[in-house]
């Protein structure tokens, strides 16, 4: 087991190597490091597509699943765990809610109810955007507060959240959300508003969704070459340094691929390898060199370093 919050003597990552550890939150349960994300399931032959790719990835050891209202994927997601065969108890679910707008309790009844479960791992607040003020998301969380001493979720948190959204919430919650899930990779370390040392200090954990964004979707860039020395040495694919990058910070990486042959590979040799501190900071520095947002580009400015 990890402890989000205290790195080990190199002063960062797990342990040693040989698994793929849980994180401890600061609730005291704990998170599996690798997590695999459901797609959207906006039609019927996308929904059946994402139940066959969801029993696959749990068959093959991913029993951190992720999914969302959002993305019209929580039916996919309960059924896929039913055919699995996989117990409940050894899964790590995690969904979030759609819209803070609404009737809080209602969406997440409803969401338990797709999912045909008696509770959640973790709920998160899927966005803050729309909030009408800082009281609004207090609001919001005091819900989500309200949820979880129910015990329909073991535990909460939030996503894409900034330093701001976050210390609005931070200033009434009884409870402080256990995670935040950013979009996370070597162009996008949110360093210009120190969001990482933020969370550290307030013991959020944090979970990269695109950590494979420097490989996939913003080649070429500064840290092909060091991801292409790293594979060869440690014998690997690219990808896969990519997510040990995350791992070895005690960051949760979520990934997802219709590829059965690249899911097991992803368990087997993650588990076999760990980067240096040195060559984690490598990385990191490279990546400082260039800028790339993915996902929710219309939420943020051109040039936002976030």
């Amino acid at each position: 087991m990890l402890s989000a919050f205290e790195p080990d003597a190199s002063g960062t990552g797990p342990k040693q190597v040989g698994y793929i550890p849980n994180l401890k939150l600061s609730d005291d349960h704990e998170i599996p490091l690798l997590a695999y994300g459901l797609g959207s399931a906006r039609s019927k032959d996308e929904a059946e597509k994402i139940i066959q790719l969801a029993v696959m990835a749990i068959q093959n050891g991913y029993y951190h699943l992720d999914g969302a209202e959002s993305y019209k994927n929580e039916t996919e997601l309960g059924i896929a765990i039913k055919k699995s065969g996989i117990d409940r108890s050894k899964l790590f679910v995690t969904t979030k809610l759609q819209s803070i707008h609404g009737d809080v309790s209602r969406s997440f009844a409803a969401s338990l109810a797709r999912l045909d479960l008696s509770y959640v791992d973790l709920y998160l607040i899927h966005a803050p955007f729309g909030a009408s003020s800082p009281e609004h998301l207090q609001k919001v969380w005091a819900e989500l507060e309200a949820i979880q001493a129910s015990g329909r979720a073991r535990s909460i948190g939030v996503s894409n959240f900034s330093v701001a959204d976050l210390k609005a919430i931070l200033q009434t919650a009884r409870t402080p959300p256990v995670l935040n899930q950013v979009e996370f990779h070597p162009y996008l370390q949110h360093a210009s508003d120190g969001l990482l040392p933020f969370c550290r200090e307030n013991n959020i954990a944090v979970a990269a969704y695109g950590p494979l964004t420097a490989v996939t979707k913003a080649k070429p860039g500064p840290c092909d070459d060091i991801y292409a020395e790293l594979a060869k040495k440690y014998g690997v694919e690219e990808g896969e340094v990519a997510l040990r990058w995350c791992i070895d910070q005690g960051i949760v990486a979520i990934t997802t691929s219709a590829s059965e042959q690249r899911l097991k590979a992803y368990m087997n040799k993650l588990a076999a390898f760990k980067l240096t501190p040195k060559e984690i900071e490598r990385i990191s520095e490279e990546g400082k060199k260039k800028h790339f947002r993915g996902y929710w580009t219309k939420k943020f400015a051109a040039d936002d370093k976030r």
